[in-house]
């Protein structure tokens, strides 16, 4: 959500003449109140420079994701190439193919029951082998 300058102003403004009026009522001397107003001002419009810069870096982030769409993965290779991480990368070498197959088919969204039969193991062989990774790499992460 864009930022929204005009608000935030109305909003501060809004902010600083309730607590000029409570600071009069309380005796304090306009010099004291004027540099509290300087100074809140400053802390405001540093703000506003922050949420302006996150708003750029956000609205071209948008437009980076729009040029450079997503690499699908739809091998085992690709799969492995998209791992930066070397360690990682070198776990996952040492898992044998079957079990990278359905780690992509789930990535992919099958559940198991429809993975069995495309890699020709029951559904608890697939459980078990989803399991050992999972051991594994807690290990890896260790």
């Amino acid at each position: 959500m864009a930022y929204n300058h005009g608000k935030a102003e109305r909003k501060w403004r809004l902010w600083k003449e309730a607590e000029e009026k409570v600071l009069r009522n309380c005796g304090v001397s306009e010099s004291t109140i004027e540099k509290l107003r300087i100074y809140d001002r400053a802390d405001f419009n540093s703000t506003r420079r922050f949420y302006r810069y996150l708003n750029d870096v956000a609205e071209y982030l948008e437009e980076m994701s729009d040029i450079e769409p997503p690499k699908a993965v739809n091998t085992v290779t690709d799969l492995l190439n998209e791992i930066e991480n070397e360690n990682l990368y070198r776990a996952l070498l040492t898992v044998d193919k079957r079990t990278l197959q359905i780690v992509l088919l789930k990535m992919q969204g099958y559940s198991t029951k429809e993975i069995a039969p495309l890699v020709g193991l029951t559904t608890g062989a697939i459980y078990a082998r989803l399991d050992h990774l999972r051991k594994k790499l807690k290990q890896f992460k260790a």
